[in-house]
C-alpha cells in the first residue's frame, strides 16, 4: 500500500511540473520527485549493508546522468507545446529526431550503468533495481501522454 501512495505522490508531482513551467518552482518539484522515487527504491530493494554504500554511489551517479536527460526530454515537450498550433514539417522531423536521441541516450545510460551496478549488487537486484526505475517512469510517461495532445495534421 506504500508504494501506491509513492506512485501517486510521483504522478502528482510531475503532473503539477507539466502543468507548471517556472524554472523555481519545477526545481522544487524535481527535488520533491527526487526524494521519493529514492524512498520507492530503497524499499523495493531491500539493500544488506554490505550493498548499500555500492549502491546508493551507483544510484546517485546514474540518477543525476538521468536528471539530464530528463530535462532535455522536457525541454522536447515544451518546444511540442511552443509549436503545437502552427507546427511546420521542418520542426515535426526536428522533435522527431530529438526524441529518438533521448529514447537512445536513456538506452545507452542503462546499458553503461547495468554494468557498474553489477560491480555492487546481485544480477537480481539489479534487474530489480531496473524493474522499479523503469515502472515509475512508465507511469511518470503515461501521466505526460494523457496531457499532451496528439498533434492535428494540416494534410
Amino acid at each position: 500500500m506504500k508504494m501506491k501512495k509513492i506512485y501517486f505522490t510521483l504522478l502528482c508531482c510531475f503532473f503539477a511540473a507539466s502543468t507548471y513551467a517556472q524554472n523555481s518552482y519545477m526545481e522544487i518539484v524535481r527535488s520533491t520527485l527526487k526524494t521519493e522515487k529514492k524512498a520507492l527504491i530503497a524499499e523495493v530493494m531491500q539493500l544488506s549493508d554490505a550493498e548499500s554504500t555500492g549502491f546508493w554511489e551507483v544510484y546517485n551517479e546514474y540518477e543525476q546522468k538521468q536528471y539530464t536527460l530528463n530535462t532535455d526530454f522536457y525541454n522536447v515537450v515544451m518546444d511540442f507545446a511552443d509549436n503545437y498550433e502552427n507546427m511546420s514539417d521542418e520542426k515535426a522531423i526536428e522533435l522527431m529526431n530529438k526524441v529518438n536521441k533521448f529514447d537512445f541516450a536513456t538506452s545507452k545510460l542503462d546499458k553503461i550503468y547495468l554494468k557498474k551496478m553489477l560491480k555492487v549488487v546481485s544480477p537480481q537486484k539489479a534487474l530489480r533495481f531496473f524493474q522499479a526505475s523503469r515502472k515509475i517512469q512508465t507511469l511518470i510517461n503515461a501521466e505526460l501522454a494523457a496531457e499532451v495532445p496528439l498533434l492535428e495534421t494540416i494534410d
